[in-house]
């Protein structure tokens, strides 16, 4: 039994982030249910729902509905009613145009917690602008950090926005209103913006700017590859090492693996020196293979590492001792985490197909024949 074991999930269908955080429900053991349109859009992004490859979709159940029909809003309500948890990734206003807003839940169910997922946030100017991960990780400073010094910012996938800054903020928002609904609060609104859960990841940035360790230019910083022991190197073959040797007694050891302890190196700290490290680091690093350089640092505090391809991550000793990726109807993709001593997490099924087991989810929830009689009635359609 997962540590959210008991609480209901109902999701409405959208991409990236509110999936990303149900998944996360999911794993951890609530009941999501998600209302998926009848047919699947055809813009609704690089989505693959229907399809086993679907990671982000997995550990759930579906019911289809046509939400643009009175008799299915009304059926949407009343399994609102039902629900613990409301996650929904439409533009502000959507939902309270379907007679699906907050109002309209709470006055069904006063203990909901109602999960709002966007890229802006439910107010300001951009509220109702469409966009993506990229553009809300750009207005929140991120992006200007990540990259070269003299090429244009780079796109780290869209991690920071949609699920690091998205998808995460909003499972955690939803978890601490639960918990306060437990502690006898009431259900409310967890309005998750994409673009201030993209600044909150960058706090540190802002701690450093404050003080002036932080220069505003791409690759002049500790962290942002501006320094020749915390960056990725080219090797022999092609491949690379990620080296982030930040502490001085780390950094000895990296010098000495390189080989380089007797090459009257500039000082560590020395940004003038910096130019002349870095040529070293990248001469010494080309001068073998990736895997030549692996058994160099096997065992070492260097904090060497090699950059693993997707597909050669989960082969990596390291996860294979702790399980760290499972397969999943023939999907090699990410385990549940954290890790829960007494309460583990673990996957229940690979997403499902339009209206997969959606019969099983309503009885799970507490409707009988006749209430599943009548929300079919109401235009809700499951598969058994």
């Amino acid at each position: 039994m997962g540590v959210l074991s008991g609480i209901r999930v109902l999701e409405f269908e959208a991409i990236g982030p509110g999936p990303f955080g149900a998944m996360l429900l999911a794993d951890m053991g609530a009941d999501v249910l998600r209302i998926d349109r009848p047919v699947a859009p055809d813009d609704l992004g690089p989505k693959s729902n229907g399809k086993r490859i679907d990671v982000t979709g997995r550990g759930r159940r579906s019911v289809t509905l046509d939400l643009k029909q009175p008799e299915a809003v009304e059926s949407a309500l009343t399994l609102m009613s039902r629900a613990d948890v409301v996650i929904e990734g439409f533009r502000p206003g959507t939902m309270e145009r379907l007679g699906l807003g907050p109002d309209s839940a709470f006055a069904r169910n006063p203990k909901l917690v109602y999960g709002r997922m966007t890229g802006w946030g439910q107010t300001g100017p951009l509220a109702a602008r469409a966009g993506h991960d990229l553009n809300y990780i750009a207005l929140s400073g991120v992006l200007s950090g990540i990259g070269r010094a003299d090429a244009a910012p780079v796109a780290p996938l869209n991690l920071v926005g949609d699920y690091g800054g998205g998808g995460m903020l909003l499972a955690l928002g939803v978890v601490s209103a639960l918990l306060n609904v437990q502690r006898g609060g009431a259900g409310q609104v967890v309005d998750a913006a994409m673009i201030e859960g993209a600044a909150q990841l960058g706090a540190v940035v802002w701690g450093m700017l404050a003080s002036g360790n932080w220069r505003e230019q791409r690759q002049s910083n500790l962290l942002d590859g501006g320094t020749p022991w915390y960056d990725s190197y080219r090797t022999k073959d092609g491949h690379y090492m990620a080296v982030g040797a930040v502490e001085s007694r780390f950094y000895k050891e990296l010098i000495d693996k390189l080989g380089l302890a007797d090459a009257n190196l500039p000082k560590q700290h020395d940004r003038n020196g910096w130019p002349v490290l870095r040529e070293r680091f990248e001469a010494a690093f080309l001068s073998r293979t990736r895997d030549e350089w692996c058994a160099v640092f096997e065992g070492s505090d260097a904090c060497v590492a090699p950059v693993l391809a997707f597909s050669e991550a989960p082969a990596h000793p390291q996860h294979r001792a702790r399980g760290s990726f499972v397969e999943v109807a023939g999907v090699v993709q990410p385990g549940p985490a954290p890790r829960f001593s007494a309460t583990p997490s673990k996957i229940a099924r690979p997403a499902p197909e339009r209206g997969e087991h959606g019969l099983d989810a309503l009885r799970d929830w507490g409707f009988d024949a006749s209430s599943v009689a009548r929300l079919r009635e109401g235009g809700l359609g499951y598969q058994s």
